[in-house]
């Protein structure tokens, strides 16, 4: 990757794309917001559909200057996702957006060692790199994606373990939504300290 040092420092980062939309998913669902979508992801989930995000070589390492300049163009909630943006240091990119007065948000799977200062952090744990245990104090949003019945006992292992504020969430994976659904309004309605999250985004067709 071209200037790897910079990228190392968090003053360049792969950047995949960037696009203003709403939020689909979660908490903050059906709010606009400016997504950054960085490059770099080695949890290799089986299920992910952004699989062209994995290999950071493929994503031109890009100054943070002009992205923090695009993201206040567009919106004042800035969702930095992936990829696993916590592969990176993420230090200098949410401070460039904080002087810019913006909200800045994190989707990740926690992976990774926390870096940078984010005003909303959506954690959402991978069974094929757990979060570091340290990921789990910044949670204000714990979202695990349901793919089989199994699932819900690794749900509820992870919300043992964050704060008692953080929402709970428990998302269908895409392509078992309809086999996925009943069973998820079922243990929703029998424990109601979690919530469903539904990717609104892929209903009505936008990013």
């Amino acid at each position: 990757m071209q200037n790897q040092d910079q990228v190392n420092k968090g003053l360049f980062l792969p950047l995949m794309e960037e696009f203003y939309t709403i939020q689909g998913e979660g908490y903050h669902s059906g709010k606009a917001a400016y997504f950054v979508r960085i490059g770099g992801c080695d949890v290799g989930c089986h299920w992910c559909d952004v699989k062209e995000s994995w290999n950071p070589a493929a994503h031109p390492a890009t100054p943070i200057e002009p992205i923090v300049a695009n993201a206040a163009q567009h919106a004042q909630t800035i969702v930095v996702t992936g990829g696993e943006p916590l592969t990176w240091n993420m230090e200098p990119l949410t401070t460039a957006l904080h002087k810019s007065g913006l909200q800045v948000h994190i989707e990740t799977s926690g992976a990774y060692p926390v870096s940078g200062k984010w005003d909303w952090f959506c954690l959402s744990p991978k069974k094929n790199k757990p979060p570091v245990e340290a990921a789990y104090q910044y949670a204000h949003e714990l979202k695990v994606i349901i793919y089989n019945q199994h699932d819900f006992k690794w749900a509820e292992e992870h919300a043992a373990k964050v704060g008692a504020q953080c929402k709970l969430y428990l998302q269908p994976e895409w392509s078992r939504k309809e086999k996925m659904m009943g069973a998820i309004s079922e243990y929703v309605m029998q424990n109601p300290k979690w919530q469903i999250s539904i990717q609104t985004h892929k209903y009505i067709g936008i990013p």
